[in-house]
């Protein structure tokens, strides 16, 4: 168990701290907080005390195809594509501190890429009046390389045997590079806030690894747009087996929905709900570098069943490691008996 825990980063299940592709008639743009995948394998690990780092980089390809539409940066669009390629820089700080018996951690994770849209058809919005002459109905695309909205969450976790939990709260704070009435956009430019629950079941005796979370995202108004996104839930389950201490194998699946519509005046296309089910593999590796345990993982999932969204393929490519953990204390050692004659 120690073995496992100490070398794989469970951390504050950095899935759902990341944000997802452009979608469509969901969310604002369908730029939702959540992305599929996220929050497992180890979803309900809290690491042991010390400071750790962690690299994700998130790609999507996906198509929004025939006549739909969507709405991003307050532009109508359709017939569109996007290639996104972000990376979720995260310092994470599990403290000594106990509440009700569990470990209180924090992190921050600050985003950054490049999402790359085409649309075919540019029906309305900020672009048409950008370039003087770009008639409606025509094709546009945008790719710029911006930093993402800051988030910050604190979390709560217990061990008991084999089994392992958590409660997560996290804020994403509006103050990124938003770019109003474009099309590429890493930050969501609104106050959102996502609560979260995970469980773990890990069995290091024969390499068994099951985790289950589930939460819901509380989305403000975007202030450029005046765009209210609607609320959604999230849920993600893993099942995977250890082949080495070192190496593990497993499958993904998971389930987002939009539960109440959008709202407000920059909503021009209603009150749309979408939801999309993905399932994948993942794969990872832990290794040391001199006394460094760094794990890599790689998570690949399709979207297979889809509604007002985009449809395409997701992958993340994770390296964390510890960039401090305290140094264990040293048995006492025994004090000497004085002899009796």
């Amino acid at each position: 168990m120690r073995y496992v825990v100490r070398h794989l980063f469970g951390g504050v299940a950095l899935g759902a701290l990341l944000a997802a592709p452009p979608s469509a008639k969901a969310a604002e743009g369908g730029l939702s907080f959540y992305i599929e995948g996220q929050a497992v394998p180890l979803g309900g690990v809290v690491p042991p005390q010390g400071l750790y780092f962690d690299s994700t980089t998130y790609f999507y390809n996906g198509r929004l195809g025939g006549n739909r539409t969507t709405q991003l940066g307050g532009n109508i669009i359709a017939d569109a594509k996007v290639n996104m390629v972000v990376d979720f820089v995260t310092a994470l700080w599990v403290t000594p501190v106990k509440i009700l018996d569990g470990d209180l951690a924090f992190a921050f994770v600050m985003p950054f890429g490049e999402p790359a849209v085409r649309a075919g058809v540019l029906l309305d919005g900020p672009l048409v009046n950008q370039v003087a002459g770009r008639p409606v109905g025509a094709s546009v695309s945008d790719a710029t390389f911006n930093p993402g909205d800051p988030i910050v969450s604190a979390s709560l976790g217990w061990h008991s045997g084999n089994w392992h939990w958590k409660l997560t709260g996290l804020v994403s704070i509006p103050a990124g590079g938003y770019e109003p009435g474009q099309l590429s956009n890493v930050a969501l430019n609104r106050y959102l806030g996502d609560i979260s629950a995970a469980a773990t079941y890990l069995d290091p005796t024969v390499g068994i690894e099951l985790s289950a979370a589930a939460g819901f995202t509380l989305n403000g108004t975007n202030p450029s747009t005046r765009y209210t996104t609607g609320h959604e839930f999230h849920i993600d389950v893993s099942a995977s087996k250890y082949l080495t201490k070192e190496l593990s194998v497993g499958v993904i699946a998971s389930h987002y929905q939009q539960i109440t519509g959008d709202s407000g005046p920059g909503a021009r296309l209603g009150p749309f709900k979408g939801r999309v089910t993905a399932v994948g593999g993942t794969l990872g590796l832990t290794a040391l570098a001199g006394q460094i345990p760094i794990t890599a993982r790689v998570k690949i999932l399709r979207e297979v069943e889809v509604e007002n969204r985009f449809q395409g393929t997701i992958g993340f490519f994770e390296v964390s490691f510890p960039l401090w953990v305290p140094t264990p204390k040293a048995a006492a050692e025994p004090k000497p008996v004085a002899a009796k004659f």
